[in-house]
């Protein structure tokens, strides 16, 4: 698999001008522009056409019509997913409804004072959970990679109502790790994503889809460190202004530190858990799987 190069395509520009229009003409209209811009990444970016019509039709074994019908819808989702994480930023809450399934594993985890692990992926919503996150009463860490158009974070943070959650951002010198380490020494809940990883990261090679994919073994390697409880969380978008979020019930897979083979077989273990949640999830939304690259080996 191709490791991501840490972008995510769009500009300053785009978010001002979707900004301005959330802003003065409301989210519903902002979908409808939205449409077209969704329409302009469809005609004019072939490689991560080429990419989702790869899941959607050798992985999913739709037909070629459904499969590039798939494709904009894929793309018009991903746009109402930034949207939404923007208006509900920007103090739109009362916009949106949500269910809660599996949210008591976390208020226990709170309560129980464990701190924990949350691992997500590029699907659905999760920076919206994020937010959502706070009706647990735990400080919460979002582990995101620096970068991704600071610029674009610089702008956002300016248009921001409240932000509660603290953003552990990846950098090249690894002073992450000491951030995220203090986090679960305060015995405090990290969310970070375990489907995808920077090239010359470590990485685990698994079947996902039943083909062979790398997933990066850092997430995994910080819940034997620390001997945190892991659970496996999703936010998905169901209706226009709906989401349901899941929480799967948490898990420690603590073995000791000094055996080594039994720590790789621990990961590996966590690894194949994260797959099977997040293929229910993928199967379940295929619309909402936004990694726009190769994510499986070549053969």
């Amino acid at each position: 698999m191709s490791s991501w190069n840490g972008k995510t395509k769009g500009g300053l520009t785009g978010y001002k001008f979707f900004v301005f229009i959330l802003k003065h003409l409301g989210l519903s209209f902002t979908y409808f522009i939205l449409s077209f811009v969704a329409f302009y990444y469809f005609i004019f970016y072939f490689k991560s056409f080429r990419n989702i019509f790869f899941l959607y039709h050798k992985i999913f074994k739709f037909s070629f019509v459904r499969s590039v019908c798939m494709i904009y819808k894929n793309y018009f989702v991903f746009g109402q997913v930034l949207l939404d994480k923007v208006a509900m930023l920007a103090g739109f809450h009362n916009k949106f409804s949500f269910d809660f399934e599996g949210e008591e594993h976390l208020i226990k985890m709170s309560e129980n004072k464990t701190g924990g692990l949350l691992i997500s992926a590029h699907i659905g919503n999760f920076e919206i959970a994020g937010q959502l996150l706070k009706r647990i009463k735990a400080k919460i860490n979002i582990v995101m990679l620096e970068s991704e158009h600071l610029k674009i974070k610089d702008y956002l943070s300016d248009i921001y109502i409240e932000n509660n959650v603290n953003v552990i951002s990846i950098k090249n010198d690894y002073s992450h790790i000491f951030e995220i380490s203090k986090a679960f020494e305060n015995k405090e809940i990290v969310c970070i994503h375990g489907d995808r990883f920077l090239k010359g990261s470590k990485t685990v090679t698994s079947l996902f889809f039943e083909k062979d994919a790398e997933f990066p073994s850092g997430p995994f390697y910080l819940a034997t460190k620390f001997n945190i409880p892991v659970s496996y969380v999703f936010a998905m978008k169901e209706k226009k202004f709906h989401y349901h979020f899941y929480a799967s019930e948490p898990e420690y897979y603590y073995l000791p530190q000094l055996n080594l083979k039994k720590r790789e077989n621990s990961i590996r273990k966590m690894v194949n858990d994260y797959i099977c949640n997040l293929e229910q999830y993928v199967k379940k939304y295929p619309a909402q799987w936004f990694n726009f690259y190769n994510f499986w080996k070549a053969k």
